[in-house]
């Protein structure tokens, strides 16, 4: 989805190193970009008088143009044709690096100047972050001027802005029957082919069947509560402003009549009964998406393909799972799309079959019959075994291994990558008693008073990890020094074990290039000296008994800093390369790859044979990774590590118990999903669990490490429609004023409590 790792706070200070480095070449060049990249890398050097003196330059000569371009929008341009107006996000871009160097200066009013022409100027600039998403420049600008005049800045959802009153929906003309028999209506052709179709023979009687709202009904027209939210102004504006929402009754109406794309508008209209607790009425939408638009083609906000009829699939085996009282449950429906895994749709070919939306059937299977071993991966020591039923499995030692992962980089409050303060989790021991602060002097603020009471014992996060149940964690061997003796004690006291990474040239790491540039996966220099990395991570690491298996990379495939997105053949041929490197050197454990959701699955499937493991980082939502099980049995056959997922703990317009419940029932259904897709289970069996992304808010996201910033860093599948970067983790720092040391846990830490301690181990180890 985008750039996430436990590391990359390491990744982004390397970042400004090489802004710093950078900063003579780009100074030749004169462009509005090198304006920009020096004033940028002059701000996190604090050398505020040069980072006024490069944005002087770029307002000088390029704010005429800027001033055109803005004028000549009326919105923001997409992210996909920002190029053309890379002068207008420049000059803005100035202004508000302007504002941050006077304040740094102390020059206050001069910083206001600043913003507010951003603000009045230059509102459509936008500027991409390397975090991995654009961001507003006026709305950050609006920020800024907010805390210098001491407002509160508040980020308002369009049902608070127009004061929409939460109703109950009930619909005036609800269907006839559920599940609905299609059959009786007409015909299924050409079901698990290219050619699929759905001929209605009887438009009349399904229609009645499914109901109001749902293809091919269209009685929304004629329902009273239409014509009264129409002449009331309720419906007016962007269908987009009707999605997450709390006015379920005004999104339900818009999306039922809205003339969008058919698929995408139904499957917007299936969430909003879905929302509204109109369980039955949402799968026979949903299943709709399925039998009659099957190809429906969406666009997410990054721009790339989203396909709903495949998410429909899987929010009904959802619901089903969530709802066991409604006895029903989908058979045999899978869309699989040929040259699906890249952003071009003009080559998608849809494999249809819709399956069948129908009362529970006795499953009468003998599993045993089928844990015959029919292929093994991997070593002596940690081993993959696949059975004749196509599960796999992670087996230690001969023992079976489920991962119970936690993506661990405690980040204190005050440090960020930008201004080079961050340090190494493992060494920092700020109270000098020889220990790591977070691994072992944190303690748990119970009552949430910011204080620590005599009863609030220190404890540690090892402890607190363990107690989770929590059995894995994911580090990095570069570019901090791994403390040895430490992952050992994790190893031998807490009992959690560790995936050892490279990243592969990701974000230049290990590679030698620089930022700008980045990793060329074709550059035999860059090659050699990442073959060099993973060398010495594995001959430093192969003995340590804590090592559960290698992990290379982290979603280069996305992109940033490399040209694997450019390239993604070059990319996946060296991941292939190394993988043999790795297993020359330690045959004992198998080797995994890190990506970015199945972004190139095609291609990897081709390119990289040696490859045990097939590990992404993925945020679809709370119903869980969707197809992700099937298409990767059906591409790669391989086994799946869930490397990322999780969702923030905060919400617009919601207080925090609402936020953290919310954040809870996310993590509830990834974790089913996990669970549901492994070995000898109802899903395609190919799963091995999953690493939570993560342990404690980090606070430095937003580029103010000093306050716990709320603003929405992209649209995406979370509770209010939005990621809140600072606020994934499973526990929060307070208000930061006892960090690093302070843990409030969250109703997430002990949903996985429940369900990793609740019994579970004891039955994995069966």
């Amino acid at each position: 989805m985008k750039v996430r790792s436990i590391e990359r706070s390491i990744l982004f200070f390397l970042h400004f190193l090489f802004l710093v480095q950078y900063s003579g070449i780009a100074n030749a060049q004169e462009t509005h970009r090198s304006f920009i990249y020096n004033a940028w890398a002059s701000l996190s050097k604090k050398d505020y008088k040069k980072a006024l003196e490069f944005t002087d330059k770029c307002i000088h000569k390029f704010e005429k143009e800027a001033i055109s371009q803005q004028a000549s929008l009326s919105s923001f341009p997409s992210p996909q044709i920002e190029g053309p107006y890379d002068i207008l996000n420049c000059v803005g871009v100035a202004y508000f690096i302007r504002g941050k160097a006077f304040i740094g200066l102390g020059e206050k009013e001069k910083a206001k100047e600043s913003f507010l022409k951003v603000i009045n100027q230059f509102g459509f600039s936008q500027w991409w972050d390397p975090k991995g998403w654009f961001w507003k420049v006026a709305e950050e600008a609006k920020r800024e001027l907010d805390k210098l005049e001491g407002r509160k800045s508040e980020t308002l959802s369009p049902a608070r802005e127009k004061e929409i009153k939460n109703k109950r929906l009930s619909l005036a003309f609800p269907g006839t029957e559920f599940p609905v028999d299609y059959e009786k209506y007409g015909r299924f052709v050409n079901e698990g082919t290219d050619k699929y179709r759905y001929e209605i023979k009887d438009r009349k009687g399904l229609s009645l069947a499914v109901g109001e709202g749902i293809y091919p009904n269209n009685s929304v027209f004629f329902d009273p509560m239409f014509e009264k939210l129409k002449k009331s102004g309720r419906l007016e504006g962007s269908q987009w402003d009707f999605v997450n929402t709390a006015d379920t009754v005004a999104n339900f109406y818009k999306w039922a009549t809205v003339g969008e794309e058919p698929g995408v508008a139904l499957f917007y209209t299936a969430l909003s009964l879905e929302r509204a607790g109109l369980v039955k009425e949402a799968i026979k939408a949903y299943y709709a998406i399925i039998v009659h638009f099957p190809n429906s083609i969406g666009w997410t906000y990054w721009q790339t393909p989203w396909y709903p009829a495949k998410v429909a699939v899987y929010k009904i085996r959802y619901l089903c799972r969530k709802h066991p009282e409604l006895n029903v449950e989908l058979r045999g429906a899978r869309i699989k799309i040929l040259n699906g895994f890249d952003k071009d749709v003009r080559n998608d070919i849809f494999i249809v079959n819709p399956g069948r939306l129908q009362i529970k059937e006795l499953n009468l299977e003998k599993k045993g019959e089928e844990k015959k071993v029919v292929r093994t991966r991997g070593g002596r020591y940690v081993r993959l075994v696949q059975y004749a039923n196509r599960h796999w499995q992670l087996l230690v030692e001969d023992k079976p291994y489920f991962i119970r992962g936690m993506n661990y980089y405690p980040v204190a409050v005050g440090q960020s990558p930008d201004d080079g303060s961050l340090k190494n989790w493992m060494e920092e021991d700020e109270n000098n008693n020889g220990l790591a602060d977070a691994p072992f002097d944190s303690w748990v603020d119970k009552n949430r008073n910011n204080k620590k009471d005599e009863d609030e014992q220190v404890v540690g996060d090892f402890r607190l990890m363990q107690e989770m149940g929590v059995n894995t964690i994911r580090v990095y061997h570069h570019p901090y020094k791994v403390d040895k003796k430490l992952l050992r004690e994790l190893y031998q006291k807490y009992k959690i074990m560790v995936i050892m990474g490279d990243f592969l040239g990701a974000y230049t790491i290990g590679s030698g290039a620089d930022w700008y540039k980045g990793t060329d996966y074709s550059n035999p220099e860059h090659q050699r000296r990442m073959l060099e990395s993973v060398k010495q991570m594995v001959e430093e690491f192969k003995n340590e008994p804590y090592v559960l298996f290698w992990l290379l990379g982290n979603e280069n495939n996305y992109g940033l800093a490399n040209n694997a997105s450019e390239n993604p053949r070059d990319f996946y041929k060296f991941v292939n390369q190394a993988a043999k490197l790795v297993k020359q050197l330690d045959p004992s454990r198998p080797v995994a790859i890190c990506n970015g959701d199945i972004l190139f699955l095609d291609i990897f499937a081709q390119e990289c044979q040696d490859v045990d493991i097939f590990g992404t980082n993925i945020y679809r939502g709370k119903e869980g990774f969707g197809a992700l099980w099937e298409d990767v049995r059906d591409f790669v056959d391989k086994p799946v590590v869930i490397t990322e997922y999780g969702c923030p703990a905060y919400m617009r317009n919601a207080d925090e118990k609402t936020a953290e419940k919310k954040q809870a029932e996310y993590h509830q259904g990834c974790w089913e999903d996990i669970k549901n897709n492994s070995a000898f289970h109802k899903g395609a069996g190919n799963s091995l669990g999953g690493l939570v992304f993560e342990w404690v808010d980090e606070w430095w996201k937003s580029y103010n490490p000093d306050e716990h910033n709320t603003n929405p860093n992209f649209a995406g599948p979370f509770p209010d429609g939005w990621m809140y970067e600072e606020w994934l983790g499973v526990c929060s720092q307070g208000d930061g004023k006892s960090s690093p040391y302070l843990r409030q846990l969250r109703e997430s830490y002990y949903l996985y409590q429940r369900l990793w301690r609740g019994g579970e181990e004891k039955r994995e180890s069966e």
